[in-house]
């Protein structure tokens, strides 16, 4: 609803002032570069074939953004975005976690745990392609590792 409007960049520039935005579900979603589950039917759609609902608010550069991963059970699901787009790193969401970012690294806090999803990073045979990390985790998103 926001793109292409004149609220869209004075989002970013809450951003540039050292301002906060924060979203939980839909809401984290939006904050990636790249929108999954955008699509117009419905949320079960990962990547869309829909251009103008492939892209979100970038306020995470090179991120896609899922939720509400333990509940729904979608652990998995950004496997198929991070391997279609190699550059950029998937952040899964469990409900009543967050993420706090300050420049290039954030912070876990909350109930549960957050999946990170880096197709850069070499995994053991049968290993899962993604970092598990819990509350007081941190993870630098430039040189993808966790601190």
């Amino acid at each position: 609803s926001y793109g292409g409007t004149k609220t869209y960049p004075e989002f970013h520039k809450v951003l540039e002032r050292g301002g906060v935005i924060g979203g939980s579900s839909a809401g984290a979603t939006i904050q990636a570069a790249y929108l999954v589950r955008g699509d117009t039917s419905g949320p079960d759609v990962m990547m869309t074939a829909e251009p103008n609902h492939q892209k979100a608010f970038e306020f995470l550069r090179k991120t896609a953004i899922d939720q509400n991963i333990d509940a729904r059970k979608r652990w998995d699901d950004l496997i198929p975005v991070i391997q279609k787009y190699p550059r950029l790193l998937g952040i899964g969401l469990s409900e009543d976690t967050a993420i706090i970012v300050k420049g290039d690294t954030f912070e876990v806090m909350g109930k549960a745990k957050v999946a990170v999803h880096d197709n850069t990073r070499k995994y053991a045979e049968g290993e899962k392609p993604y970092v598990l990390l819990e509350a007081g985790d941190k993870y630098d998103m430039k040189s993808r590792t966790k601190k």
